[in-house]
């Protein structure tokens, strides 16, 4: 059987469907035939039988054009049909066959059981003798078995495809599923990355043109010396050479990204040593950094690479929002921690006593939140504090024994 599964299965309308009912209905026509005529000739068929018989023949064979849509009802009018007609014989077989496909079990069992106990006695009843009873027994017992036995492994094997096809259509959904986590996931780190290093750079073209600005309005008010060509050059260059290094920073970036993916070997990694060049370069701004480091270059050697990243990340936010949100305010940096006890970095800078001036660094307000995405990725925790006048940035990230 089909372990007690419930399934009533749809009525077909192809043209497929209607090619095989007619296959069908010719066949068992054929066959009916066949049948009556040889048991006419062996004259065993009463008179009332013989004229009865291609009627109920007609009427099970005609009935197989609704097998599909009502399988109990064309079991329902093959009942009589199996017990009285031998024409229907065929016929029979095939509805015994399809209401095992169709039906649910429990109804398909007593159908099964209802054409056995009709077809059991149409031998002595048609030919009028019981001398073979038990030999007509077995045979139609056989016979409605073999045709049960048919539909339940058409069933069977319907059922199998069905779940075959349900667990492709799950198994294709979770692969589009996992891609687009894949995207998305490849999206994400595309953006930190890119925030992290065009907020930085950034801010660093904004400072370097705003005292450009500035010293020039102060120049023409009156109020101060006026540039010379020189350090017109100066700082042009200067804008120039960060505006450079922020397309090959970019540049960097879409190449770790995809060297990370294909397992290609990583130069370009930001590392913990870069801070020095980090806090270099917002010194070169006017921005007053204090950068202290507790860490033994040895063990650094040993972190993981996205280890370094992160917290170089983590610096470069630190450094950035102080250059946007209060510029010119003292900015302290501090890496401590050792293996077996974590990674704290550190990044302290004064709260502005005003708000920032109308020509600020305007913000995308995402990047507090990428850089706790990626410290969270590495096992760490990512907090930010305003209080008694600082705000502190502080990343704690493990870092194991060895």
């Amino acid at each position: 059987m089909t372990n007690g599964l419930d399934l009533a299965l749809p009525a077909g309308h192809t043209w497929r469907d209607r090619a095989v009912d007619a296959g069908l209905f010719c066949a068992a026509v054929f066959l009916g035939m066949v049948v009556l005529g040889v048991v006419k000739e062996q004259g065993d068929l009463p008179g009332w039988a013989a004229e009865l018989d291609p009627l109920l023949g007609l009427v099970a064979c005609c009935a197989l054009w609704w097998r599909r849509g009502f399988p109990l009802a064309v079991a329902l009018i093959g009942l009589p049909a199996v017990a009285l007609a031998t024409s229907a014989l065929p016929a029979c077989a095939m509805i015994v066959a399809n209401f095992a496909f169709r039906l649910r079990w429990r109804q398909a069992l007593l159908m099964l059981g209802a054409y056995v106990v009709c077809m059991v006695p149409s031998g002595p009843l048609l030919l009028g003798a019981a001398d073979d009873l038990w030999l007509d027994a077995a045979f139609s017992l056989a016979y409605l078995l073999a045709a049960f036995a048919s539909g339940n492994a058409l069933r069977s094997r319907r059922l199998l495809v069905e779940r075959l096809r349900a667990d492709a259509e799950r198994a294709r959904a979770e692969d589009e599923r996992r891609l687009a986590d894949a995207r998305r996931g490849e999206r994400q780190a595309i953006a930190r990355e890119m925030h992290d290093v065009l907020a930085h750079r950034i801010s660093l073209l904004s400072v370097h043109a705003g005292a450009l600005a500035y010293r020039t309005r102060q120049a023409e008010a009156g109020a101060g010396p006026a540039l010379s060509g020189a350090e017109v050059a100066e700082s042009a260059e200067v804008i120039r050479g960060n505006a450079h290094q922020a397309v090959e920073e970019l540049q960097e970036v879409l190449h770790l990204l995809r060297a990370e993916g294909g397992g290609e070997p990583v130069s370009l990694l930001p590392r913990i040593a870069d801070i020095d060049g980090l806090v270099a370069d917002a010194r070169a701004t006017g921005q007053p950094v204090d950068f202290r480091t507790e860490l033994a270059a040895d063990a650094v050697r040993g972190l993981r690479g996205q280890m370094h990243r992160t917290v170089y990340r983590v610096a470069q936010e630190g450094l950035t929002n102080a250059r946007k949100h209060a510029p010119g305010t003292p900015v302290s940096v501090r890496l401590t921690g050792g293996p077996g006890g974590g990674l704290t970095v550190e990044v302290r800078n004064g709260l502005p006593a005003a708000p920032c001036a109308e020509g600020a660094v305007p913000g995308t307000g995402g990047g507090l939140t990428g850089l706790a995405e990626r410290v969270r990725l590495d096992g760490g925790t990512l907090d930010h504090t305003a209080t008694d006048g600082a705000f502190t940035l502080r990343a704690r990230l493990p870092w194991p024994a060895r």
